[in-house]
């Protein structure tokens, strides 16, 4: 096993890694709304989302890995209505590779963030 890190997302803001390589397989954590420095994302879903895909990328990157290389991903939001905008989000991330996914709706995330996500993907 291998431990991810990388200055280019936010630091855990607990005990665990921003992600772990077991084999040829990646597993992210959950990645929030957070610049690298720390710092909330102030703004509607579409900020938040589009900040969590700046994160992903970014340990994905650290991995030796891509969003192309996804395999699966898990979409947490705060409210199910906001489904269509972060869909529309996600999926300019997502064009032409499609992943598996799931998304639920949960009564609460981390510093009351509207979305998190995590990934599975190859190395």
């Amino acid at each position: 096993m291998k431990v991810v890190h990388t200055n280019e997302a936010p630091a855990a803001i607990g005990p665990y890694s921003q992600g772990m390589i077991v084999g040829n397989l990646f597993f992210s954590s959950g990645q929030i709304p957070l610049t690298p420095a720390g710092e909330l994302v102030t703004g509607g879903v579409e900020e938040q989302t589009h900040q969590v895909f700046a994160n992903v990328k970014a340990v994905l990157e650290e991995a030796g890995s891509s969003l192309e290389k996804v395999v699966k991903a898990t979409v947490f939001i705060k409210d199910m209505n906001d489904f269509p905008r972060i869909n529309e989000v996600y999926g300019s991330y997502f064009r032409e590779h499609k992943p598996a996914r799931s998304c639920v709706e949960v009564a609460r995330l981390p510093k009351d963030v509207l979305i998190e996500v995590e990934v599975i993907a190859t190395v």
